[in-house]
């Protein structure tokens, strides 16, 4: 019967060591749930409000210590690109393309990195890898660009048509259309896609510049009726001026930048510079460069 009791002992001593493993076990599995949490959580912090520059030292970190988790990829390439640094996250993206779990998103975003590193044929190639059932607003504005580069005009508006109905909040690919327009000397068609493009975000100063340049190319001098501050006003006066004198305006020209000097709330040097040149019979576009 001693035996049996030390056996007894013995045997439940073991089933709870047993027990004392699982939990432990069990609690281990739910702190790396929590781990998980709290890193995606400061993944997405880090995307959406830490500065670009913390962003890729955070991600690189991540990466170091688990070199295979494709969402940190997919946040060094993110953060690379916002922080101006394309040729770079074109590497990461090219990595996380290679990833067995990657997705045809991952590409869409690989191709992006590479046109803003200039890399077009690249660009194109990467896009042509996705299969067309993958259709997103990115996936459309990009090859769109890619179109425009190659002055492929109908593929590039077919492409834009596309992309602006795959998104609430079309304003900068309306820009981009526009400016496709306007250097293929559709004046009338970029006029109207830049005021499309204001609707949206009316604070958006590349579609007003590029709005006053569509007008002035088509010989109308007055600034359109939208919101913009005192400092824009003289900027925007600034390009019509540019604008009437690159079409042989000149007396326009000289009219439209005095205005831009007394409307600009500090001295307008550019303007001035511009002014002087055309008085002097010099060049403006080097004065104003």
């Amino acid at each position: 019967m001693r035996h049996i009791g030390i056996l007894l002992c013995l045997t439940g001593t073991v089933f709870v060591s047993a027990c004392e493993k699982s939990g432990d076990a069990e609690v281990e599995r739910a702190l790396k749930g929590l781990n998980a949490l709290d890193e995606s959580n400061l993944g997405d912090l880090m995307l959406n409000a830490a500065s670009p520059e913390e962003a890729v030292t955070y991600f690189r970190r991540v990466l170091t210590d688990n070199p295979d988790r494709i969402d940190a990829m997919r946040g060094l390439g993110r953060s690379l690109v916002r922080a101006k640094r394309p040729t770079e996250a074109a590497a990461v993206w090219a990595q996380a393309v290679a990833h067995p779990e990657a997705n045809e998103e991952d590409k869409v975003q690989y191709a992006d990195a590479l046109i803003r590193a200039n890399e077009w044929d690249r660009a194109k190639a990467v896009l042509d890898s996705v299969p067309p059932t993958h259709e997103s607003f990115e996936r459309y504005r990009l090859e769109a660009m890619v179109a425009d580069s190659k002055k492929d005009w109908a593929r590039a508006d077919s492409f834009y048509e596309i992309a602006v109905g795959l998104t609430t909040q079309p304003s900068s690919v309306l820009n981009n259309w526009g400016y496709s327009k306007l250097t293929r000397g559709a004046y009338g068609d970029a006029e109207r896609l830049f005021t499309e493009a204001l609707t949206y975000d009316r604070s958006l100063y590349t579609a007003k510049n590029n709005l006053v340049m569509a007008r002035g190319a088509q010989g109308n001098y007055q600034l359109p009726v939208m919101e913009m501050t005192q400092i824009e006003r003289a900027q925007l006066l600034h390009t019509m001026a540019l604008t009437a004198i690159k079409r042989g305006d000149i007396s326009m020209g000289k009219q439209l930048l005095t205005e831009a000097i007394a409307t600009h709330p500090q001295h307008f040097d550019v303007a001035v510079r511009a002014l002087r040149a055309l008085e002097g019979g010099g060049s403006v576009s080097q004065s104003a460069g």
